[in-house]
């Protein structure tokens, strides 16, 4: 390969293939400059709109090739280029420039028409005059197979287009790429979301050939609280997130692994103003996502959080993130909402509260989990044991005979721990009132740490979204934080002592 002196210095003899050589050079060490290179071949009327949120995409594509990012979620607005960068130029990129034409690459979304036009773009580009000019010594598609559903290089590479629930028992990829799993015109389907939802958590991983070095990109904008998204991050199922909201929020500043950090620090500052100018942003992209599904649609597709930033009874902007509790005195508990079952959907939710001796509250801990019985004790068993004997336990109470048996198991697996046990009483609502009302006050904190983006969630939906664990467990807390030891709002409390302590 001639070096860019070498090719300077032939420039002059003749200067267009010196210019194209030193341009494949660039190409070849970035996946940014190989688009803007090849852009004219798939948008010839169209010039292409330089922007950082296409800086960022590409970076962490790049980071995947480098081995260094194995799961990748990507949240940003619809027209950002996400199918293009992700599943059109990214797998031409890692065949031809990267040299890496056995790579194998499985694309999905919600209607297989759409992957399946991807493959018909990123086929054009393969075999463009440009493309095959600069890389096409390294990438041949064979005739045999070389279908819009399916082609393959002859060095045993393919790019398959299939669909969410699609994916042949026989067919895995080194890349597996999800873009836009959910149809947003389905997005109210409970049916619909568990399905996708099912076949991310029980196909997927089954799809990929090396457990190692394989790579998923899920890149969406957000539906739904209960979307594919949703459930990575609920979960902490290890995927690096990129989430690029059109209007900037300071309070969910995006970092991530590979040094990235959002440019902007104006709140509502814009993502992309050379595509998505501010008056096209407020007089027609606004309106008609409201018209379709009012301030939810707008918050998830925009802003990438299936809330309105208000939120319902809790507001996101009343919950402040701190490094750490203040050094003073106060007192601790850890209040327990339990799921009935493993599988009924809910999650037993132990979060851990500070009050300091001024009043203010610190949300310091969040641990939610879907267990059996003994995978819930051993959860608050060691809970207790990370928490400490100064950190009070309170676990609701069952009525009957049934809650009476569960209060001396508790009771018998605290030992020594000072445990509190009470009956709930009032809607949900009614309990999480109080600890509301400090929000709105600005007495309520969150400690920075993975589960904020779920608690914020779940706290700006209550009491309309899926799920009402966190607040529930928020709201005992509180209650027992708040209220004389001899009586309890909501609850008729009992302290034990487990074992004598």
């Amino acid at each position: 390969m001639s070096s860019r002196k070498e090719l300077l210095a032939r420039a002059l003899a003749n200067p267009e293939v010196a210019l194209e050589q030193l341009s494949k050079i660039d190409a070849e060490g970035s996946l940014l400059e190989f688009i803007k290179l090849t852009w004219p071949v798939l948008e010839p009327g169209r010039d292409f709109v330089d922007g950082w949120a296409v800086h960022a995409i590409c970076e962490h594509l790049e980071a995947v090739s480098k081995g260094e990012i194995r799961k990748l979620l990507i949240n940003v607005p619809p027209g950002c280029m996400k199918s293009l960068t992700t599943n059109v130029f990214w797998p031409a990129w890692e065949w031809g420039p990267r040299d890496l034409p056995a790579t194998r690459y499985v694309g999905a979304s919600y209607s297989q028409d759409l992957t399946v036009r991807d493959n018909r773009r990123c086929r054009a580009l393969l075999t463009s005059d440009i493309y095959q000019r600069l890389w096409g010594d390294r990438v041949k598609l064979i005739a045999e197979q070389n279908a819009k559903v399916r082609f393959d290089t002859d060095k045993t590479g393919f790019k398959i287009a299939t669909s969410v629930g699609g994916v042949g028992t026989g067919e895995r990829g080194d890349r597996f790429i999800i873009d836009d799993p959910h149809n947003i015109k389905e997005t109210e389907s409970d049916a619909k979301r568990d399905a996708a939802l099912q076949w991310f958590t029980e196909v997927v991983p089954t799809r990929i050939n090396d457990a190692g070095k394989s790579a998923i990109i899920v890149i969406m904008q957000r539906v739904h609280e209960r979307d594919i998204s949703g459930l990575i991050l609920a979960k902490e199922l290890g995927y690096e997130h990129l989430c690029l909201p059109m209007e900037y929020e300071q309070e969910r500043h995006c970092t991530t692994v590979t040094g990235f950090s959002d440019p902007r620090s104006t709140e509502g500052e814009l993502l992309w103003p050379g595509r998505f100018p501010r008056s096209y942003l407020e007089e027609d992209l606004k309106p008609s996502l409201r018209a379709w599904g009012g301030t939810y649609a707008e918050a998830g597709q925009l802003q990438q959080r299936p809330a309105p930033r208000g939120g319902g009874m809790f507001q996101r902007k009343d919950l402040e993130l701190v490094d750490a509790i203040p050094q003073m005195p106060g007192r601790r508990v850890r209040g327990w909402d339990l799921a009935a079952t493993k599988d009924a959907g809910a999650y037993t939710v132990g979060l851990k509260m500070f009050k300091t001796s001024d009043g203010r509250i610190f949300i310091e801990d969040v641990r939610r989990l879907q267990g059996s019985p003994g995978e819930v004790e051993n959860a608050i068993r060691g809970c207790a044991e990370l928490d400490g004997y100064n950190v009070t336990i309170d676990i609701p109470q069952d009525p009957g005979q049934s809650g009476k048996s569960q209060k001396r198991n508790f009771a018998q697996l605290l030992h020594g721990y000072n445990v509190r046990f009470g009956l709930e009483s009032g809607s949900k609502e009614d309990r999480a009132r109080p600890l509301a009302a400090q929000a709105e006050a600005g007495n309520v904190y969150l400690v920075k740490a993975k589960w904020n983006d779920a608690f914020i969630t779940e706290a700006c939906l209550f009491p309309h979204g899926e799920y009402k664990d966190q607040i529930d467990a928020a709201s005992r807390a509180y209650s027992y934080l708040f209220t004389k030891r001899s009586r309890r709002v909501g609850a008729a409390p009992q302290t034990v002592i487990a074992g004598g302590y």
